[in-house]
């Protein structure tokens, strides 16, 4: 059950960052908002699994956990979509 929640929480992390990276690069959507939200998504769901799995395998605690699944799929899919920006430029 946690991981459906984990899933869904980061698919609105990759919502919430296509809008974000709307307002950040204006009028730059070389895939359009749709292509958007699938690679934010995806990368938010990524980075959410690893984080959620990977912290605690390294003997962090879950305070440090909980850190990382907040931050790092934001940040995660925040960097794709601008390499997605800078690629589609050259």
């Amino acid at each position: 059950m946690e991981i459906i929640i984990l899933i869904a929480a980061m698919v609105l992390v990759g919502l919430i960052t296509t809008m974000l990276a709307g307002v950040i690069w204006k009028g730059e959507r070389p895939y359009g908002i749709s292509g958007d939200m699938l690679a934010a998504s995806l990368t938010a769901i990524i980075f959410g699994l690893i984080d959620w799995y990977v912290i605690p395998a390294m003997g962090f605690s879950d305070t440090m956990k909980i850190i990382g699944i907040m931050f790092e799929p934001l940040l995660g899919a925040l960097l794709v979509l601008w390499l997605m920006r800078r690629a589609k430029k050259k």
